[in-house]
C-alpha cells in the first residue's frame, strides 16, 4: 500500500477513537467533578487534532516535485510535526494552570462503579490504538506515527494512574486530583520538548543511521573494481527520500567505458535496494610505481600517530608533474589546521621533490 496513503488511514483510526474517548472522559469528568479525568479527555482532543494535522502535513509532503521545489515537498511532515509539538506544549501549559488551581481551590470529587469501568476502558483502547499506531510509523519509517503511537501508550499509563486516583478517592476519601493533574501536565509538557527537539535535529541535519551507512558501504564494497568507499554523504529531503553522494577508490588503468558501467551499476542498485539517489565520484589509485608506494605508506604511519585524524584517503601522485594529493578526516574537536600544517611539514622535509596538496574532509558518516 502506498505509505501516505497508509498514514492517514492510521491517522483516521487515531482520531475516531480519540473522539471517542474525548466524549466519554468529559461525561465521566464533570460528572465526577474530576480534573484529572478532563485533562485526559483535552490531552486525547490534543491527539485527534494531531493527527489531523498529520493527515494535512502528510497530502501536502506528498506534492510532485516542481521546478521551485525540484526535491519536492516531503520536509513538510517535519513543519507537521513542529506544529504537533507546540499543541502538545500548549495543553500542557494550559493543564498546569488548571491543576495548581485545583490545588489551591480543591472540590471533592465523586466517583461511581459506571465511571471506573468507563475510565478501565478507555486505558485498553488507547494501550492498544498506540501499539498499532506505532507499530505502522515503524513499519514504513513515518516518525508523525511513531511519536503518536508512543504518546497514546504513555496517555494509557497516565489514564491508568488517573483510575487509580479516582478508586483511592471513592474508598479512602483522599484527593489526588490536583496532584495527579500537575504531574499530567508535566509529563505532557516533557514530551512536547522532546518531540520538537526531535524534529528540529531532522531539519538541522543530523548524522547519518551508522547501520544505514554499514549497509551502504558494504553494498558498494561488493564490486570487484572497488577498492574503498569514502566520503558518504546523505542529505533528507523528507522522511522516505535521502539524495546522496560518495567517492570510490579504483585503479588509475581503469578506462572511462569501466567507469562509467561500474558508477552507472552502483547508482542503479543501490536505489533500487535502498531507495537513495546516490552519485559516485572517483577517487584513482597508484599501482605500479614503487616509490609512491612508499610515500603512501609513510603516510599511513604518519597519520596514525595523530589520535584526531580519523582517516586518510583519496591518496593519488601524480608523477608527471611531481604532486600527491590526497584527504583527511579530522575529528570536530581537534586544531584542524594545525594538524594539516604539521603532517603537510613533515611529508615535505621527508620528500621534497614533490609538492603535497590535502583536502580536509567532514566526519559525516561512520
Amino acid at each position: 500500500m502506498d505509505r501516505n496513503r497508509k498514514i492517514i488511514q492510521t491517522s483516521i483510526v487515531g482520531i475516531a477513537v480519540n473522539l471517542v474517548l474525548v466524549i466519554f472522559k468529559m461525561i465521566v469528568g464533570l460528572m465526577a467533578n474530576s480534573i484529572a479525568i478532563i485533562l485526559d479527555a483535552v490531552n486525547n482532543m490534543g491527539d485527534a487534532l494531531s493527527s489531523i494535522i498529520t493527515i494535512i502535513g502528510t497530502k501536502l509532503a506528498g506534492k510532485a516535485p516542481d521546478k521551485k521545489h525540484p526535491y519536492g515537498y516531503g520536509r513538510i511532515e517535519y513543519l507537521t510535526s513542529v506544529l504537533i509539538a507546540v499543541i502538545v506544549l500548549m495543553a500542557g501549559l494550559t493543564s498546569v494552570r488548571e491543576s495548581a488551581d485545583k490545588i489551591l481551590h480543591p472540590q471533592a470529587a465523586s466517583y461511581s462503579v459506571v465511571s471506573l469501568v468507563i475510565i478501565a476502558v478507555a486505558v485498553v483502547a488507547k494501550f492498544v490504538c498506540g501499539r498499532y499506531v506505532k507499530a505502522v510509523g515503524e513499519k514504513i519509517h513515518a516518525q508523525s506515527l511513531v511519536a503518536s503511537g508512543s504518546d497514546a501508550f504513555f496517555d494509557s499509563v497516565l489514564s491508568f494512574a488517573t483510575l487509580v486516583a479516582a478508586v483511592v478517592n471513592m474508598f479512602w476519601q483522599v484527593s489526588l486530583e490536583g496532584i495527579l493533574g500537575l504531574v499530567i501536565s508535566l509529563i505532557i509538557i516533557k514530551a512536547g520538548v522532546e518531540m520538537l527537539l526531535e524534529t528540529l535535529n531532522s531539519i538541522i541535519g543530523e548524522r547519518i543511521d551508522s547501520e544505514l551507512t554499514e549497509k551502504l558501504k558494504e553494498k558498494v564494497n561488493s564490486y570487484g573494481e572497488v577498492r574503498g568507499t569514502y566520503d558518504l554523504t546523505l542529505h533528507n529531503y523528507g522522511p522516505t527520500k535521502l539524495i546522496g553522494s560518495v567517492h570510490i577508490e579504483v585503479e588509475d588503468d581503469l578506462t572511462a567505458r569501466d567507469i562509467h558501467r561500474l558508477t552507472r551499476q552502483i547508482t542503479m542498485d543501490v536505489y533500487l535496494e535502498f531507495g537513495i539517489v546516490l552519485t559516485v565520484g572517483i577517487y584513482a589509485a597508484n599501482t605500479s610505481d614503487e616509490k609512491v608506494m612508499a610515500v603512501r605508506k609513510y603516510l599511513e604511519q604518519l597519520v596514525g600517530k595523530y589520535s584526531e585524524i580519523l582517516q586518510m584517503h583519496g591518496f593519488y601522485a601524480d608523477l608527471e608533474n611531481q604532486s600527491i594529493t590526497f584527504d583527511l578526516i579530522v575529528d570536530f574537536k581537534a586544531d584542524v589546521q594545525k594538524i594539516k600544517e604539521d603532517v603537510l611539514a613533515k611529508l615535505r622535509e621527508k620528500y621534497s621533490e614533490f609538492t603535497f596538496d590535502v583536502v580536509l574532509d567532514s566526519d559525516y558518516s561512520d
